[in-house]
């Protein structure tokens, strides 16, 4: 089991910045593939960005690159999304999940709860 937990989220202004972080525990998340979706009231969940922990391979979205960033750090078992450039429709609860082989967006074994990321404008 991997248990994963969300934070960093909170209110920010139009153009400003938040870094999420994605905390995994249990068994080693050596070989997975993290990746950070998010959810809009009223609209269906959306793929942001992954991770592969091992080789650090990263993808993002095509909605969020040149803004969003997403790296981990090996000491901490943490993957983190920085995100700048913030607007209001990035505003959305932030899901990260685990998963062994991840071909597709539905791929993932494990999800956190999430962190709200609300932004004003």
């Amino acid at each position: 089991q991997v248990q994963l937990v969300e934070s960093g989220g909170g209110l920010v202004q139009a153009g400003g910045s938040l870094r999420l972080s994605c905390a995994a525990s249990g068994r080693t998340v050596s070989g997975y593939t993290i990746g950070w979706f998010r959810q809009a009231p009223g609209k269906e969940r959306e793929f942001i960005a992954r991770i592969g922990w091992s080789a650090g391979t990263t993808y993002l979205a095509d909605s969020v690159k040149g803004r969003f960033t997403i790296s981990r750090e090996y000491a901490k078992n943490t993957v983190y999304l920085r995100m700048n450039s913030l607007k209001p429709e990035d505003t959305a609860v932030y899901y990260c999940a685990a998963g062994r082989v991840v071909v597709t967006n539905t791929d993932y074994d494990y999800w956190g709860q999430g962190t709200q990321v609300t932004v004003s404008s």
